[in-house]
């Protein structure tokens, strides 16, 4: 990674003082003021930004029934719809050539996905009921919701997830890191997105028979969708890995991983949302299996777009070990495994 440096200091011997003339460092009263200032800010900011998620997660749960996931049944199909996400993410996690992540960063990134879905419910949900209140909301303008705001907003949501915690730590020490923890923070929000729609397909059923029947079948569809959400944001960690060893670059790989996780995330949202009706229409085939027949195509095609990416990474790493010299191999902090 390149770094610019003032013409000054790029001519200095290296025996000239030139704090505040070409470089600096805190040794001043206000100098360390001006540190504390900024990591005190930068910490509250943080801080905020979790403690907000925390407060629209406690409103879903106390005023939009989320909180009913604590029954048995609910949270056994809540926990059976995440199965698939989970094991893709596992894959991603075992297809990290370099050192493994630590499992309370996982952890931590996988929560934060769960906190953080409720940003992006919030403007979904309030641009959503402003088209219909408008008399807006119809197919092309559909569309361009979930290309212009669906896509992006949770894309965002799911990368800032990464952002502020896993990738300030220095256990993300390689570029492929970023899919891992893209993966987890999409297994989390996959996972709270399932709980939303179980829940409120089986708010208010009282009977156990029709409560099981309603909830496997929701379950079903959920257990689906959610394998998407984490190839998405695998997609985008990657490019965030990339733009932390880029610093040069890194707004623009950062913009291009989240252009590719809406591109795709919106497509599928679109063409999920009338072509397993029309596969259906057209064959006689149930629309379940349409449905399913869809989404495997779907995700089948960007996982395997995905592990190919992930593939080239790990070729690239035993390639660069394999030619590095013995005494050189322990200082290559990317491939530290």
């Amino acid at each position: 990674m390149s770094e610019s440096r003032d013409p000054v200091e790029a001519r200095s011997d290296g025996e000239r003082d030139l704090y505040e003339v070409a470089t600096w460092e805190p040794r001043s009263v206000l100098d360390k003021l001006s540190v504390f200032a900024y990591t005190t800010g930068v910490s509250a900011l943080r801080l905020f930004v979790v403690v907000l998620a925390l407060v629209i997660l406690g409103a879903q749960v106390i005023l939009g029934g989320l909180g009913t996931v604590t029954n048995p049944f609910v949270g056994t199909f809540t926990v059976l719809s995440a199965v698939p996400a989970l094991g893709l993410a596992a894959y991603v996690w075992y297809a990290d050539v370099t050192s493994s992540e630590p499992l309370e960063l996982l952890v931590g990134t996988f929560l934060l996905g769960v906190l953080f879905a409720g940003f992006a419910g919030v403007v979904n949900t309030l641009v959503s009921v402003s088209l219909e209140s408008l008399g807006l909301l119809f197919w092309g303008t559909q569309i361009l919701y979930f290309f212009l705001i669906v896509g992006p907003v949770e894309e965002t949501v799911k990368l800032l997830a990464v952002r502020l915690y896993a990738y300030r730590t220095s256990e993300f020490d390689a570029v492929v890191d970023g899919a891992v923890y893209g993966a987890m923070a999409g297994l989390g929000f996959a996972t709270i997105e399932n709980a939303i729609y179980i829940v409120g397909q089986t708010e208010g059923i009282a009977d156990t028979f029709n409560l099981v029947v309603t909830g496997s079948g929701i379950t079903a569809v959920r257990a689906l969708a959610g394998p998407g959400h984490v190839i998405y944001s695998a997609f985008a960690g990657y490019y965030l890995g990339l733009a932390k060893f880029n610093r040069d670059r890194a707004g623009p790989i950062v913009v291009k991983g989240l252009l590719i996780a809406t591109l795709v995330h919106a497509t599928y949202n679109t063409l999920s949302s009338f072509l397993p009706g029309v596969i259906a229409g057209v064959t006689g085939i149930p629309w379940f299996v349409a449905f399913f027949g869809f989404i495997i195509v779907y995700d089948g095609i960007f996982g395997l777009l995905l592990i190919r990416k992930i593939s080239r990474y790990r070729q690239a790493y035993h390639e660069a070990t394999d030619e590095a010299p013995d005494g050189e191999r322990a200082d290559m902090t990317e491939f530290d495994g």
